[in-house]
């Protein structure tokens, strides 16, 4: 029939992290960019993450962390993620996620070997988030 399916996301700001001004800003850029957008706000632990997947019928998970904390934080998510049931659910990264200057081809690295699927430097548009998301989720121009 065409794309009357939206696809659905989940975001939100994961572990002791209260940096909201950004995740609203997200917020805007993927409904507008014809996402559902569930919002979970600030402070959001990994279950509550997959909770909310589960809950909405997620196709992917948006990880937002502005504090250092994302390497911590995020560990081990991939492997919840399965044993919940959401097997191969995209999942994305992206802000301040390590402490100190690190070079990013390594920070990336790393969250790839945790098991997700993109990891976004600090300042990455929400333009460029979008462009990910339609690839990982097939949508590129072509409604599927």
């Amino acid at each position: 029939m065409g794309n009357q399916e939206k696809k659905v996301l989940i975001i939100g700001v994961i572990g002791a992290d209260v940096h909201a001004v950004g995740n609203k800003i997200l917020y805007h850029a993927f409904t507008e960019a014809g996402f559902e957008v569930v919002n979970l706000g600030v402070m959001v632990s990994q279950e509550e993450y997959i909770a909310a997947a589960i809950e909405a019928d997620a196709d992917a998970i948006v990880v937002s962390s502005l504090y250092g904390q994302g390497e911590l934080d995020c560990r081990g998510m991939r492997q919840k993620c399965d044993e919940a049931g959401l097997k191969g659910i995209p999942l994305i990264v992206g802000g301040n996620i390590v402490i100190g200057k690190q070079k990013f081809s390594d920070v990336e690295k790393r969250f790839k070997d945790m098991g997700f699927d993109r990891a976004f430097p600090p300042g990455t548009s929400p333009e460029t988030a979008i462009e990910a998301l339609r690839e990982l989720l097939g949508m590129d121009g072509e409604n599927k």
